[in-house]
């Protein structure tokens, strides 16, 4: 008889550990009343345009049921719309590889001593620069956030004996409890938890354009410098002949030491140039390899090109393009979806999960079995949740004019580089047509003009400034112009080396989920 009592239980507590999750089935709400994060954002979107109709700001409005709720309770607000395709938003992301593996330095100086292309420090850099690293490991922490608050509670298996102290009368049992999820809550917070894996893809993308902009920048000022150095070099080469000539003169009584002094004077300085220039080279490189991450790497120089001519630019196209591809916006997008997704799970929370206690023992007074039933809720009486409920409404608010902060900072910072790549653009084009053919002319006019008598030395060194200056800014214009456009191709977003930005979560949900106290 004990035999047989002892496998009934044994067999029923197998059955109520694998029961648990078809009767979570029955208790939750059916799939009509089941809440899609896409179809909230979906509704809050209704009346926006389409990513070729942004506008600045588009009011918000709302359904009946939980979102008319929402709107009694919280003051009007604008949200920018936004240009990803919304029916994504309900599909599970996938958190970024963080398994990238660093460049070895000694292989890297191996192959750019003789100068590093943009495309090769840009590799180096996404591989390597500690910010994407960590940002591609918040990913990792959010999906793993993820996947803890979205776990069943863990069943319980245990003893109860009673009158153990009389013999004869004593009674055994055995009891499985579990915790009975209602409310679709885990789902709600797998919701949560998801927006919040897309908000740090994006981040990562922020900042991967973060690191291509300084990158680009410094890479730029390189091309410069060593341009200006080729150019002092020629130049110094004319100064070295004018000194020559100088000298002849002198020797010839056709001119005093002056001019001499003058000549070398100049040549001098022309040296202190290059010097300052070599310095600010060398600065730039390391700058560059410690964007990169590679501090240790030994950057001789960078290969390439300034660009010739300046492109037309539509700014308004340009600017509402910005805003609606930006990644910086479309995290800010996603923590909009995962306020709403936390509006709702804080919504159900309310709804009393259910401790499900089945126990089935045997009785020795009577020699007989015995089976327990027990099935409870917390009364949400007091505790209805309503401060985490305000609280996320507020989250919202929050979130909403995060987003709009983000488009006008997109659009402001926008306007300071439309004007430093159309300052760019007037040097260069006025340089190239006008100033630079003049000093060249001048230049070979002047010198012709001395070596005749007919003009004196202090003019000659004046004109042969004046072009040497000339050829300066003109590389420096091609360089600020390049600048420009490297940051507005970034999104106008810096700082390769910057804190990041790690809204990667927790898993509190999952406490709250299964206390309810």
């Amino acid at each position: 008889m004990k035999f047989n009592i002892a496998h009934w239980i044994a067999c029923s507590a197998f059955c109520m550990a694998i029961g648990c999750s078809g009767m979570d089935q029955r208790l939750r709400p059916t799939d009509a009343t089941s809440i899609s994060s896409t179809q909230t954002h979906e509704r809050l979107n209704q009346n926006t345009a389409a990513a070729s109709n942004f506008t600045n700001a588009t009011p918000i409005e709302t359904d009946t049921g939980a979102d008319a709720s929402l709107r009694s309770n919280v003051s009007p607000v604008t949200q920018a719309t936004y240009s990803n395709d919304i029916a994504m938003s309900a599909s599970v992301v996938e958190p970024a590889s963080v398994d990238v593996v660093s460049l070895d330095p000694a292989l890297a100086n191996e192959n750019l001593t003789n100068g590093a292309t943009l495309e090769d420090l840009l590799s180096i850099a996404f591989s390597n620069n500690p910010a994407v690293k960590e940002l591609a490991a918040t990913t990792q922490i959010a999906a793993g956030y993820r996947t803890q608050v979205g776990l069943y509670a863990n069943p319980i298996l245990g003893y109860q004996g009673q009158q153990l102290a009389d013999a004869g009368t004593d009674q055994h049992l055995v009891f499985l409890q579990q915790q009975i999820i209602t409310g679709n809550k885990l789902e709600l917070n797998r919701a949560v938890l998801n927006e919040a894996v897309r908000a740090q893809l994006q981040e990562l993308e922020t900042q991967k354009l973060r690191v291509t902009t300084d990158i680009k920048s410094a890479y730029y000022d390189c091309v410069r410098i060593q341009k200006q150095l080729s150019a002092i070099d020629q130049f110094s080469k004319l100064l070295e002949q004018g000194v020559g000539a100088a000298k002849k003169r002198m020797e010839a009584g056709e001119a005093s030491k002056i001019d001499l002094l003058q000549t070398q004077i100049q040549l001098k300085q022309i040296d202190l140039d290059r010097r300052q220039l070599v310095a600010s080279l060398e600065a730039r490189l390391r700058e560059i390899v410690s964007l990169a991450g590679t501090p240790s790497m030994q950057l001789q120089s960078v290969a390439g090109e300034l660009p010739e001519l300046p492109a037309t630019q539509d700014w308004k196209t340009i600017e509402e393009g910005l805003v609606a591809t930006s990644p910086e916006y479309a995290a800010a997008q996603a923590r909009i979806r995962q306020a709403i997704a936390s509006i709702r799970r804080h919504e159900s929370q309310p709804l009393p999960n259910l401790g499900v206690q089945f126990g089935a023992g045997v009785d020795n007074g009577t020699n007989s079995g015995m089976m327990n039933l027990q099935v409870g809720a917390p009364i949400p009486v007091f505790n209805k949740n309503q401060g985490n409920i305000a609280a996320a409404r507020a989250e919202y608010c929050r979130a909403l004019q995060e987003a709009q902060r983000i488009d006008n900072a997109i659009r402001a910072r926008l306007a300071v580089a439309s004007g430093d790549y159309a300052r760019a653009a007037e040097a260069v084009n006025m340089y190239q047509k006008e100033l630079l053919p003049a000093a060249q002319e001048t230049l070979v006019l002047a010198e012709a003009a001395y070596r005749a008598g007919e003009q004196d030395f202090i003019q000659l060194l004046v004109t042969r400034r004046t072009y040497f200056d000339s050829n300066l800014a003109y590389i420096g214009a091609r360089a600020q112009l390049a600048t420009a456009q490297a940051q507005i191709d970034g999104y106008l977003l810096t700082g390769a080396l910057n804190s990041v930005i790690n809204n990667s979560g927790d898993d509190s949900l999952r406490g709250l989920t299964l206390g309810q106290e």
